[in-house]
């Protein structure tokens, strides 16, 4: 009502010059909140909008680069097809922007890639490791899961979101938002009839979970090191249509304690495989779990359950509301698919099944007696002190003040109408931005 209250008082002016001149007062504060917006969104966007640009522009290339590759299939068909990868690239949006701008010149140097084959070695050194990744999966790592496990780290409550179960299987799980970063996710499955070994083994056992875990597409052992069994391994991992797949260069480790194995995997940095725009590389990625025998459901006193308490979060480059809603949907699906492999495995094992080298390097650990492990879960180094550290050093580059917007807002509505519709337009869409830099 307002609105049009407004337009038809403008209409009313006994001359065209003025009905013109009062039109452009009226639009022009309207356009330019409009410009300002578009270029302060853009400033201020996710990480994830770049991305999914990326996605659909690398997905447009793939299309072209395969009708192209048959078209000159069919017109000679004695040489071979062309792969999809000589297609035109169309650059993604953010290598198209200046240097000038910090964050578009850091996302175009983050995609720069080099298409070589990875190479697998299997029988390199302890020290190689340490050489080349000084801080690949650390006894830092033990206190942190640790912690975790022990509900001592320090973070946020943990939220309960689901309680299932089958006559050979338990599962519940459970989600936190911190601060900073992704969503963490903390389950724990009781395996019935199963020993902590045979668990340990199996999740560590890639050449085995191909057959269970159908996201994987791809693995391989870059790294080891026979003295402590920390391992460097590279993922590749299937993702839905609308996205490219993920690859991970995964450092881990099993520490031992009694028959209870903390078993740490988290993204660390490698040059062993380098960065290619597809699969896109996740770096900031953690998995890592306790495995321990406990009393079975049927109350028989006796440790012939397992029970697997995981710990998993990971930026997979898209919206964390989605990321979570697909989460909550699809891990019951998942988790069902682990106890068929599960039972599988142990199938095997019991015919005597050759060991594959994952599931001989699992059995290397570092043991650790219970005294220890007290006291690094007591420890006074709190992982909540550190994310406050992080969220204090966020760059100011561009958080504008809050007075510095109003202020402008109520220059621009006072020198260019003396309308009340225009001026609640311009303080709105000040306020609006005032907010968002305030949260960043």
């Amino acid at each position: 009502m307002a609105l049009a209250s407004a337009l038809v008082e403008i209409l009313e002016r006994p001359t065209m010059v003025e009905v013109f001149g009062e039109l452009v007062k009226f639009i022009t504060p309207i356009w330019i909140a409009v410009i300002v917006g578009v270029f302060v969104g853009w400033a201020w966007r996710p990480k994830w909008v770049t991305v999914v640009g990326r996605e659909l522009l690398d997905s447009s290339s793939q299309k072209e680069s395969s009708s192209s590759s048959s078209s000159s299939a069919s017109s000679s068909s004695s040489s071979p097809p062309a792969p999809t990868t000589c297609g035109i690239s169309i650059p993604s949006f953010s290598s198209l922007l200046p240097n000038c701008i910090p964050w578009a010149a850091d996302d175009t140097v983050a995609d720069q890639a080099l298409t070589l084959t990875p190479t697998t070695n299997t029988d390199s050194s302890c020290s190689q490791i340490e050489k080349e990744e000084p801080c690949s999966v650390t006894d830092e790592d033990l206190r942190h899961i640790c912690q975790l496990v022990e509900e001592k780290d320090g973070g946020p409550a943990w939220i309960h979101m689901m309680n299932k179960s089958t006559p050979t299987m338990g599962y519940q799980a459970w989600r936190r938002d911190p601060q900073t970063g992704p969503p963490q996710y903390r389950s724990r499955t009781v395996f019935e009839d199963a020993s902590p070994e045979t668990v340990r083994d199996f999740f560590w056992d890639d050449e085995f979970r191909a057959k269970w875990d159908d996201m994987l597409i791809h693995s391989s052992t870059l790294e080891e090191c026979p003295t402590t069994g920390t391992m460097l391994v590279h993922w590749v991992r299937k993702f839905p249509f609308f996205c490219s797949d993920r690859d991970y260069m995964i450092g881990r480790r099993i520490w031992e304690s009694g028959r209870s194995y903390y078993c740490v995997t988290k993204g660390v940095p490698s040059s062993a495989v380098p960065r290619r725009d597809k699969p896109r590389r996740v770096d900031l990625y953690y998995s890592s779990w306790c495995i321990r025998a406990v009393e079975s459901k049927r109350g028989d006193g006796q440790l012939t359950s397992c029970e697997v308490i995981l710990f998993h979060h990971e930026d997979m480059g898209i919206p964390w509301e989605i990321a979570k809603l697909g989460v909550r949907q699809g891990m019951w699906g998942a988790v069902k698919k682990i106890e068929p492999g599960l039972r599988l495995y142990q199938k095997e094992r019991a015919a005597k099944a050759p060991l594959s080298r994952c599931a001989k390097m699992a059995q290397i650990n570092t043991k650790v007696s219970a005294d220890y492990l007290r006291s690094v879960e007591n420890s006074t180094k709190d992982s909540m002190e550190v994310e406050i550290s992080d969220s204090a050093e966020k760059p100011v580059g561009r958080n504008i003040p809050k007075a510095l917007i109003v202020g402008g807002a109520l220059v621009l509505a006072c020198s260019l109408d003396r309308g009340l519709l225009t001026k609640a337009v311009i303080f709105g869409v000040a306020r609006r931005f005032a907010k968002i830099g305030r949260r960043l």
